[in-house]
């Protein structure tokens, strides 16, 4: 196998970090290379210096037989190298076409590049329309675009970051059908999830980095998922224990709740739900049809003038967010940074914004900071963040971090109803764990927990029942066990009877 890109002896320091230490690795060309380890491993250094994003300290890259230093994307995508980032970077009011074409370095004339873009999107199985307008897209759809604007550079390395966070299940079986086909065509791919049977299936090889070090190169399909979350937490993986939890009496009651429409969100049209104490509530959706409004809407950071939110007997329909901390209907959003958390408050500061009056921080309008550096250490400590103390700004702690140190501030504020959006978005398989358990733990002592994710395989292992949220609309329940990834897919994109205005049992 010809070899395409090589990595040897790759560091890079930051002040206080060694981001990468002694790199080594090679990719193949028609090989699918996976990058695993824990938020924090060192992946999104690597892949920025291979893409020019950043100058490496020591060592030396290769790619195809060459020296490849990049000093910016543009010299790499000039080598040969295309990148597809977990966050599209895409513009709403231009077309695909012309999105396209702010991507190029010399774009033709529009009428021959619609031409390219039609015929390479069908011989890749990704059709797309060159003149749709990218908001009438799908998530699917809009990561066609950036896929097909690394494709007419016609790469010799392909990396993609976390492709399928934002995909049905159907979809990303149309993308990995179009990686095999790539790969078929001698183009190497090297892909970064944190979806380790996802890694099993589609992918030849994988290096796993823990601290900023390669631990070792394996083939995924000759170890389990347990066995490659071990190599890349240096531990055993502890298995998520769903015992303990008997669904208790209605805790929450949600009736016809609709909002009205606005230029960028998606309006809720009669949302309609029932939550039991010690139940966990699946909800799965693919990006942008309604996730963040829902949670805004039972939190009260949005108006919802039409429907009725209950917990257990209070009327909370009108009332604002804090009135419904202070009921316990507790709120932790997708945003983690700059939504669940102000970037440059200290970890102590920012337990402020949700448990002031729940943890007794704030009394008659003074805050007691004895009690809020408490709690925030509390929270630290019971939920593993990494940091070196309740001091440390929001901003200076990795993503996978703050996630947890978001979770564990709502989780232990003992919340009677508990609704989180994307729980383990972007963190690694050890931190994703440990807020599962968090969550059937909450449940277990009582609580009802609604759990809004795209993750299906999240969904399947901590709810109990699942719902589809498509346009703005919410499926009737349907009980968990037994669900097919296949029947939640379709599911997700409108494939069902949609039942709406009533409360389901």
């Amino acid at each position: 196998m010809t070899e395409v890109f090589r990595a040897e002896g790759l560091g890079k320091t930051y002040p206080g970090v060694r981001a990468n230490d002694d790199i080594s690795f090679a990719v193949g060309a028609g090989e699918i290379h996976a990058l695993l380890g824990e938020n924090g491993a060192g992946k999104s250094t690597l892949v920025k210096m291979i893409y020019g994003l950043v100058r490496p300290d020591d060592g030396r890259m290769s790619l195809l037989g060459a020296p490849h230093a990049p000093s910016d994307p543009r010299g790499a995508r000039a080598a040969g190298v295309a990148m597809v980032f977990q966050h599209f970077s895409l513009f709403d009011a231009l077309t695909v076409a012309e999105n396209i074409a702010l991507g190029m370095e010399n774009p033709p004339a529009r009428a021959e590049l619609s031409r390219r873009i039609s015929e390479l999107s069908q011989s890749y199985g990704l059709p797309l329309n060159p003149t749709r307008r990218v908001a009438t897209l799908s998530a699917g759809e809009r990561q066609r675009v950036e896929i097909l604007r690394c494709l007419l550079q016609n790469p010799r390395l392909l990396i993609m970051d976390e492709p399928t966070s934002v995909l049905t299940p159907q979809e990303a079986e149309i993308l990995f059908a179009t990686l095999r086909q790539l790969a078929g065509a001698g183009t190497a791919v090297l892909y970064i999830s944190h979806k380790l049977e996802e890694i099993r299936s589609h992918c030849d090889q994988a290096t796993i980095l823990r601290h900023g070090k390669v631990v070792r190169t394996v083939a995924p399909r000759a170890h389990s998922a347990r066995e490659l979350a071990a190599m890349m937490v240096g531990a055993e993986m502890r298995i998520v224990d769903r015992s303990g939890r008997r669904p208790g009496d209605k805790v929450l009651e949600v009736k016809a709740l609709s909002t009205g429409s606005t230029a960028e969100g998606v309006s809720l049209k009669q949302i309609g739900l029932r939550l039991h104490k010690g139940e966990i509530l699946g909800i799965g959706g693919v990006a942008g049809n309604g996730q963040e409004e829902l949670l805004a809407a039972l939190s009260g950071e949005i108006g919802s003038p039409r429907g009725t939110v209950l917990l257990g007997q209070a009327d909370l329909s009108e009332a604002g967010p804090e009135t419904r901390r202070r009921a316990g209907l507790l709120a932790a959003p997708e945003d983690r940074l700059g939504h669940a958390a102000v970037p440059e408050f200290s970890l102590t500061e920012n337990t402020l914004l949700t448990a002031g009056a729940r943890q007794g921080i704030v009394k008659r309008g003074l805050i007691d900071n004895g009690a809020a550096r408490r709690f925030a250490e509390e929270i630290i400590a019971k939920f593993d963040v990494r940091t070196p103390g309740p001091g440390t700004a929001a901003g200076a702690l990795s993503g996978g971090n703050l996630q947890k140190f978001v979770i564990g501030r709502e989780v232990l504020g003992r919340p009677e109803v508990l609704v989180v959006n994307q729980p383990t978005w972007g963190v690694d398989a050890g931190a994703a764990a440990a807020i599962r358990q968090a969550l059937l733990d909450l449940a277990a002592q009582g609580a009802g927990v609604i759990v809004i994710s795209q993750d299906l395989d999240e969904l399947l292992e901590l709810s109990d029942r699942f719902c589809a949220l498509n346009e703005g609309r919410l499926s009737a329940p349907r009980p968990t066990e037994g669900l097919t990834i296949d029947e939640i897919g379709l599911m997700l994109g409108g494939a069902h009877g949609m039942e709406v205005g009533h409360v389901p049992a």
